[in-house]
């Protein structure tokens, strides 16, 4: 009896190290494609790049040919900050846009800042939307959230609460590669489109900073 109880504890103990080497951490999770995206972005922290109107509404027409700039001024896990500049005539420029990119709970946050050259914020400011699905590694959009809507609303315009906004980055270092900002209106009855696009094979020298930093 003591025999057979011998051999099964001796059992038992060959069975811990063997239960102890078959255990292995969890493998890391697979990166979402907004995980894929907002990283994508992060690369071009600190660099700027030169691009130009690409849609043709007449709503735009100020803009068409003339110089635009985006500087991946600041980024963090969590944030990352776009001023977007606009070349003047006369040889000023307008450096009251800033597109931010938030990582929260549930996926990704685009807002608009809007500043006057003295600094201070326009009435419509902090302005965007929230990913509604994982999108993709290269292009999100984000819905027009309520905040915005009743900014639009109580700053009369109406027309805007239908916004879609995009941001697309394709890889950075292949060929024809691009970051775009977009926005369009796709069941609005003036079929709002505006989209500009920038080449990032050739960084240009960072602007000075937006108005108001």
């Amino acid at each position: 009896m003591n025999k057979r109880i011998s051999i099964r504890a001796a059992a038992l103990l060959l069975c811990i190290p063997l239960a102890a080497c078959d255990s292995s951490p969890n493998p890391a999770p697979k990166p979402s494609p907004q995980d894929l995206f907002f990283d994508r972005l992060g690369l071009l922290c600190g660099k700027a790049y030169a691009g130009i109107l690409v849609s043709d509404q007449k709503a735009d027409a100020e803009m068409t040919g003339k110089p635009m700039i985006m500087h991946v001024a600041s980024c963090d896990l969590k944030e990352i900050q776009i001023p977007f500049h606009i070349a003047e005539d006369g040889g000023n420029w307008d450096r009251s846009r800033t597109w931010s990119i938030t990582r929260t709970t549930e996926g990704l946050r685009l807002k608009h800042r809007h500043r006057h050259e003295d600094g201070s914020l326009d009435s419509v400011t902090n302005y965007g939307g929230n990913t509604i699905g994982q999108g993709t590694s290269e292009r999100q959009e984000f819905p027009v959230d309520a905040e915005s809507i009743a900014s639009f609303r109580a700053n009369g315009l109406d027309q805007s609460v239908t916004n879609i906004w995009a941001v697309e980055i394709t890889p950075p270092g292949q060929s024809g590669a691009h970051f775009a900002y977009e926005l369009r209106r796709p069941e609005s009855a003036d079929g709002r489109y505006f989209r500009v696009e920038f080449d990032l094979s050739k960084p240009v020298v960072p602007p000075p900073p937006p108005w108001g930093d």
